[in-house]
């Protein structure tokens, strides 16, 4: 029997991921096995969910992933689990443009399970009750099964409003309490393994004033996931060198079993502290190499990186990656010198550059066809003029005029976050077998 809820919002910044992180915490608190998940393109709030249950999570995303491919995640994850907590994106109703693609709404809907809708009733009393109404009417095949109100003023403020809501049970009413907010910055909140937050008076905070029986029993609501087939994995004959420090710190979970299914062993590194691996291939994720750019110019990884792409060993970064294997960074009118691996120059820029979802056609030596992702930036990189870009954007900016995906010999580099529902993983495991074998 599967149990599950999606806790959404009525917008961004009500409090749904200190709400889904103490709701996490307080049923782990109970000794129940909790699986995460995270709807959306984000690498961050994923780090919390994490270190609350033991175990990872997993973003469900119906644009990157496709609807069927959400299901498959939340199905292969969701079986070994006592109850499944899945924190919402933005607003409930929020997808791409006036479409439910990638809403909340839509994976809840995908997946058959109940939501939570968490309101900031911070200075109104009955309009809640037509916020509520409202949502729980816009899409009858949405299930808002229950309500927590944020940032409640006193129990006469929360009572009203109960009494104004006689249709959805509200199983939370959270008074203000500015001790369980995490700290944000340019791209996000910060990393959990930045943060020293105590999720045990959380959890305590959330047990005082959440009902979490009645969440549990909203959790069993929902449909059985569909039946998972284990996939066979293949023997690990190539190892695929990750960049994994402060610097380089956003990745899907997925994508490492990915790497893992198609016969790669992930061999985790530090650009910042290590040397280079003796690996078959290399992956720099996005992050926040601005922070670390002193560090990075002066790497022994930096210095050795040109030499080893000039032989043809296939390197893939995204972001923070393409930043890092460009000539040089400069940030604030200074310039340092990066990997040079890439035929570009990268500048550190005080607005943001993209924000959004990306669709692109690939054409290159180890990735073709049509990549889904993401972009979220605050640079803006300057290719050569004989530089080749490799991507056709039908949708965001990449890097250049429609145009992402810059690559040199067997290195590829974009603005482009992608998910492994489309990058194609085995291609590029196999170019790391070529090149092991040459």
């Amino acid at each position: 029997m599967t149990k599950a809820v999606l806790l959404a919002g009525t917008n961004s910044g009500v409090g749904k991921t200190t709400v889904s992180m103490g709701i996490m915490a307080a049923l782990r608190k109970r000794q129940m096995e909790v699986q995460p998940f995270k709807v959306g393109p984000d690498y961050i709030d994923p780090t919390y969910h994490t270190a609350i249950c033991g175990k990872p999570s997993r973003n469900l995303d119906t644009f990157m992933m496709q609807v069927e491919g959400a299901r498959k995640t939340f199905s292969k994850h969701s079986e070994n689990a006592d109850i499944n907590i899945v924190e919402g994106v933005m607003g409930l109703f929020d997808g791409m443009g006036a479409t439910e693609t990638a809403s909340s709404a839509h994976v809840a809907k995908s997946l058959d399970i109940p939501v939570i809708l968490i309101v900031n009733v911070h200075g109104m009393s009955r309009s809640a009750a037509a916020i509520v109404k409202g949502f729980s009417e816009f899409d009858r095949d949405v299930k808002v099964a229950g309500v927590i109100l944020n940032k409640v003023g006193s129990p006469r403020h929360a009572q009203m409003i109960i009494d104004s809501i006689p249709d959805i049970p509200v199983v939370g009413t959270l008074p203000r309490n500015k001790d369980v907010t995490v700290p944000s910055r340019h791209l996000g909140l910060y990393m959990a393994n930045e943060m020293e937050f105590d999720t045990d008076s959380l959890a305590t905070f959330i047990e005082e004033n959440i009902d979490l029986d009645a969440i549990i029993a909203l959790a069993e609501t929902a449909s059985d996931a569909e039946e998972y087939v284990e996939e066979e994995e293949k023997e690990a004959d190539v190892r695929i060198g990750i960049a994994y420090d402060s610097a380089f710190c956003f990745y899907y979970q997925d994508m490492f079993d990915a790497f893992r299914s198609a016969g790669a062993e992930p061999v985790f590194f530090s650009p910042l502290k290590d040397e280079l691996p003796e690996v078959d291939g290399f992956y720099f994720g996005g992050g926040y190499p601005e922070l670390y750019i002193s560090e990075l110019e002066g790497s022994k990884t930096t210095k050795a990186l040109k030499d080893l792409s000039a032989e043809g060993i296939p390197i893939y970064g995204e972001c923070g990656g393409l930043q890092y294997l460009s000539t040089s960074y400069e940030i604030e009118g200074t310039v340092y010198k990066m990997a040079d691996v890439l035929p570009a120059e990268t500048v550190l820029t005080k607005k943001l550059q993209a924000l959004g979802y990306t669709k692109g056609q690939a054409n290159g030596s180890f990735i073709k066809g049509t990549i889904r992702g993401h972009e979220f930036h605050y640079s803006a990189t300057y290719c050569d003029n004989d530089a080749k870009l490799i991507y056709e954007m039908e949708r965001g900016k990449g890097i250049v005029d429609g145009k992402d995906g810059l690559t040199e010999h067997n290195a590829l580099a974009s603005y482009t976050h992608a998910h492994p529902a489309s990058f194609p993983v085995e291609s590029f495991v196999e170019k790391c077998r070529e090149y092991k074998r040459s």
